[in-house]
């Protein structure tokens, strides 16, 4: 199954995650994603997740790259690869501004630049390498303990020099919000950047997509709705500028001259080309349906649950895509 089931950070019910990767794991599903902003701890969280399971693959989707030095996500990956025999994916990003100062303190400025020189040197600690460009007069030092397992890499990218970026160092490239057909010029941007670097091995595409399923569609839209208020209002001016390059421009003001009354009644009607676009959005019954078409743009989807949602939805939501895969393997294997 190349499904997997992700939380946001805004999700801070320990139990809720843990229930859900129980479910996950016996459902088949592929995988399960922490993110980190200013609630959860994800490393502990995972460790607390490599114990509870045994099968499913555990990722940190993603750590800010500003919050921990490059020894710190060596070290934090190195151990959580040990604790879980080799499951763990250590996802990184740039976050955002907000995060980076407002919480971490640290500036924000030139993130890709950021970006490649912490997986670089993240990348030679967990092969047993010394770190690279270290501060002039100092010794360079290795990790103690590299994991026996390598640990793979995934970048969470938007815009088109982090996905170049990813093409040329990752294993993994994370879309998070973004359609489609961004999906498959990211692909094209890689395999250029990873040709100009005489890389053979490219990263896989794993699409991060927020799950807006329910019952019905109208509470589908709903749900939808709230997703793509909070991201166009309320996480910085990212998303929001790289929707309106995609394209997608009256759809978020619509949206926003909606938007107090959007989260209420529920999508407008002029967004829902969007929701359509970079939501899983829809009914439990046409979920199987909508993670097959996604696979068909990517080589793994990442369903993001919503957050502040009873935890009944995340297990109907996960028996709802569990539900259409085991039918489909059932089917060819009567």
């Amino acid at each position: 199954m190349t499904v997997g089931i992700a939380f946001t950070p805004f999700e801070d019910r320990l139990e809720v995650i843990e229930r859900a990767a129980v479910q996950a794991e016996e459902l088949g599903f592929d995988s399960i994603g922490i993110a980190e902003a200013m609630t959860l701890d994800a490393s502990i969280v995972i460790a607390r997740l490599a114990g509870l399971t045994s099968r499913i693959g555990l990722v940190s989707g993603v750590l800010s790259v500003w919050g921990r030095t490059p020894a710190t996500l060596a070290l934090t990956a190195s151990e959580l690869q040990r604790a879980s025999g080799g499951r763990f994916v250590l996802g990184l990003g740039a976050g955002t501004p907000q995060l980076a100062e407002g919480f971490h303190g640290q500036r924000w400025h030139a993130p890709v630049r950021k970006l490649r020189e912490t997986v670089v040197a993240v990348r030679a600690l967990l092969n047993g390498e010394r770190l690279p460009d270290g501060p002039e007069g100092a010794r360079p030092l290795r990790l103690g303990c590299p994991p026996s397992n390598p640990v793979p890499i995934a970048l969470a990218a938007l815009t088109p020099p982090s996905i170049r970026l990813a093409g040329m160092l990752a294993d993994q490239w994370v879309p998070f919000l973004l359609p489609p057909k961004a999906l498959d010029d990211g692909r094209d941007l890689m395999a250029a950047a990873a040709a100009a670097v005489d890389r053979r091995d490219g990263a896989r595409v794993v699409a991060s997509v927020p799950l807006a399923l329910a019952p019905t569609r109208d509470e589908a839209g709903r749900i939808a709705a709230r997703w793509l208020v909070t991201y166009a209002t309320r996480m910085g001016p990212v998303y929001p500028r790289v929707l309106r390059e995609h394209g997608y421009g009256r759809e978020l003001d619509a949206l926003l001259d909606a938007e107090r009354d959007s989260l209420r009644a529920g999508l407008p009607a002029a967004a829902e080309r969007l929701a359509s676009d970079v939501l899983l959005y829809g009914t439990y019954d046409e979920a199987p349906a909508l993670c097959k078409e996604w696979l068909e743009h990517a080589d793994a989807l990442s369903a993001v649950a919503p957050f502040g949602m009873p935890a009944e939805y995340v297990t109907e939501s996960l028996e709802a895509i569990g539900a259409g895969w085991h039918s489909r393997v059932s089917d060819a294997h009567p």
